[in-house]
């Protein structure tokens, strides 16, 4: 699992240096997004993969690799609004955002090492489809949360479920690079 935990840190590090190169240049205005509205983001980008993979073709050009890397930064914007919800994109610094998104990919680092643990790394041996599926399964079931105004009965709350499309995500873009698959990167 060292190798996982190695392959994990070298995505987030990719997908964090996006999300700060995209802060510099927009600031903080994604905080003006409602978290329903970064769910429907996030499932843009899922099913944008899923045409991709189920057709084979590649209109716009964009690999599945930089819509993973989305999927992570988007997930991790609505983590944070869940947690730090704001009404204004003037209301947060740069350094609080860095220190939010630090914050919460090591909260889901800590939650994909424990259930490695438990299911053995199977995911490895998962099609990249299947976990775009996941994917996407999992935003039906936010989507189910936000509309039922957050309230759960017997299920997680969408903060668990957006920490599940983040390690999924990161799992396809390990295994994407792993395979070196220069059409999909």
């Amino acid at each position: 699992m060292s190798s996982t935990s190695t392959q994990y840190d070298s995505i987030v590090s990719r997908c964090k240096e996006i999300f700060h190169k995209k802060n510099n240049d927009y600031g903080p205005s994604w905080r003006l997004f409602r978290s329903s509205s970064l769910t429907d983001q996030i499932l843009i980008k899922a099913q944008r993969i899923r045409n991709i993979e189920t057709s084979g073709e590649n209109h716009v050009g964009d690999g599945i690799f930089g819509e993973f890397m989305g999927i992570v930064n988007y997930s991790i914007m609505a983590l944070i609004q869940l947690k730090y919800p704001s009404d204004s994109e003037n209301e947060t610094s740069i350094e609080q955002i860095n220190q939010y998104y630090s914050d919460s990919i090591s909260e889901t680092k800590e939650l994909m090492m424990l259930k490695n643990s438990d299911y053995g790394e199977i995911w490895r041996e998962m099609r990249i489809s299947s976990l775009t599926d996941m994917i996407l399964v999992k935003l039906a079931r936010i989507k189910q949360i936000e509309d039922n105004l957050g309230l759960t009965e017997a299920s997680e709350g969408a903060d668990a479920n957006y920490q599940d499309i983040i390690n999924y995500a990161i799992f396809a873009l390990i295994r994407l690079t792993e395979q070196k698959d220069e059409t999909t990167i």
